[in-house]
């Protein structure tokens, strides 16, 4: 993606209140900060089965997506917005939930594979490759071992952050926004730079974050 070359931004998450405020829904908060930052307004669009604004971005319109087909489904209707407003594959970047990343780290990456998550593997199906550009935003991983892990894999995508990470989760979610900014600005490959740079994690066990 070069310098400018950013037209539909998706976040990936569930619609409906009960969903609101999990970490799975991650993608669709960063969303809803750049509306309201930028004075814009959601709309359902049945044609897209998704939520759609429109707003300026450093001088250009980005068109912003929220899917409500549900995660599994998230492909339709990005596939269903590439094609109404005539946009290629290169023009798209997603915002999506990732548990190998701590909350405060984000990764770039201009194509990979889905990683287990569901969202990323309908939208694989239904753009027919793998190679678009994702912001994956850090949510963290329950369990001390692979086990554990596996067992809490729902609960903890499904569930709400704790009071205590909700600071961090504010910084970080604004840290996507400045993101999407320098991608904008310079384009995806020297944007990659200072984004997978951000760290906000607390230390741990001593080590610095």
């Amino acid at each position: 993606m070069n310098r400018g070359g950013l037209r539909l931004v998706v976040g990936l998450g569930n619609p409906g209140e009960k969903y609101a405020s999990t970490r799975h829904n991650v993608g669709f908060m960063a969303l809803e900060l750049l509306t309201t930052r930028e004075g814009g307004r959601f709309k359902p669009m049945s044609k897209l089965q998704g939520d759609l604004a429109d707003v300026g971005f450093g001088g250009d319109r980005l068109r912003l997506l929220m899917p409500q087909t549900y995660m599994n489904d998230s492909g339709r209707s990005i596939r269903a917005a590439l094609d109404w407003f005539d946009l290629e594959i290169d023009q798209l970047i997603v915002l999506v939930d990732d548990m190998d990343l701590p909350l405060g780290r984000l990764r770039l990456r201009a194509s990979g594979g889905a990683g287990g998550h569901n969202g990323l593997k309908s939208t694989i199906q239904h753009l027919g490759t793998q190679d678009f550009a994702r912001l994956r935003i850090g949510i963290g991983a329950p369990g001390r071992n692979p086990e554990e892990r596996r067992a809490r894999t729902v609960s903890h995508v499904l569930g709400q952050f704790n009071r205590s990470e909700e600071p961090l989760l504010q910084n970080v979610l604004r840290e996507v926004l400045s993101g999407l900014d320098h991608i904008q600005r310079q384009g995806l490959d020297r944007a990659g730079n200072a984004i997978n740079a951000v760290n906000l994690s607390p230390a741990v066990d001593g080590e610095q974050a």
